[in-house]
């Protein structure tokens, strides 16, 4: 083997950390997954709307349930693409804290929104809400998430 002179093994190995970056730039959820969130976030909106108090309750038990079903399969953040399956240490160990400080986040953004929508007067501010931050999960979910992650270094 022939020596390796130190400027060509600093240039391979920065190298290596751009590509890791790289990688580790793509990992994310699903796009159906935030599709999924979306459509269930109306649903509460709606059962909240006009459902008895009762079903509201049972229902957002249900949706945190079936989300922590899904989210224990994906929020590993090993999930790239179907053909590469990243090491936990690419993937950041902070992925799942992200997921869940954006679902509060969505959360607060969402009674935010219902106030200021039933204090403008018009009906239905829940569903109204629901519908607005379930657009912006359906649409904007995976762009957020890797947003998110980068500025918290996950």
């Amino acid at each position: 083997m022939d020596p390796v002179a130190s400027q060509d093994a600093g240039e391979a190995l920065a190298a290596v950390a751009h590509a890791r970056r790289q990688v580790a730039e793509e990992i994310g959820l699903p796009r159906g997954y935030w599709w999924a969130m979306a459509a269930g976030w109306v649903v509460l909106g709606v059962i909240g709307e006009f459902g008895p108090s009762w079903l509201v309750i049972v229902a957002t038990v249900l949706f945190g349930a079936g989300h922590a079903a899904l989210a224990s399969r994906l929020l590993d953040g090993r999930r790239g693409s179907d053909g590469v399956r990243v090491s936990a240490v690419v993937a950041g160990h902070r992925t799942p804290y992200v997921v869940v400080g954006m679902l509060v986040l969505l959360v607060a953004l969402t009674v935010a929104a219902a106030l200021l929508i039933d204090a403008d007067g018009a009906g239905h501010a829940a569903l109204w809400a629901a519908v607005v931050v379930a657009a912006v999960v359906g649409f904007g979910g995976p762009e957020i998430l890797r947003t998110l992650r980068r500025w918290v270094r996950a």
